[in-house]
């Protein structure tokens, strides 16, 4: 196993765990912003549409998508800085 991977393996998992927490925040207020809501609807709820339900849930894959390859990004550069070489 080469250094950049050594390196990235823990980093990977720890950012991991932190970006997963970011996320669920940063969506929580997002969609208070975007809907005036408290708490975004959950798929089963009866009493809530397809469009809020589909919207709540495109959100959050947009909001954890950008707050994962955010933390991805990130740690690369810092193995980038640590070994002097990419990891793959």
């Amino acid at each position: 196993m080469n250094t950049q991977k050594v390196v990235y393996k823990p980093i990977g998992m720890v950012s991991g765990a932190v970006a997963g927490a970011v996320a669920g925040v940063a969506f929580k207020q997002v969609w208070r912003i975007v809907s005036g809501k408290r708490e975004a609807p959950h798929a089963t709820d009866p009493t809530k549409g397809w469009t809020e339900i589909l919207l709540a849930a495109a959100l959050q894959g947009a909001v954890f998508g950008l707050v994962k390859a955010a933390v991805d990004r990130g740690g690369a550069h810092g193995v980038k800085a640590l070994t002097g070489s990419w990891p793959d």
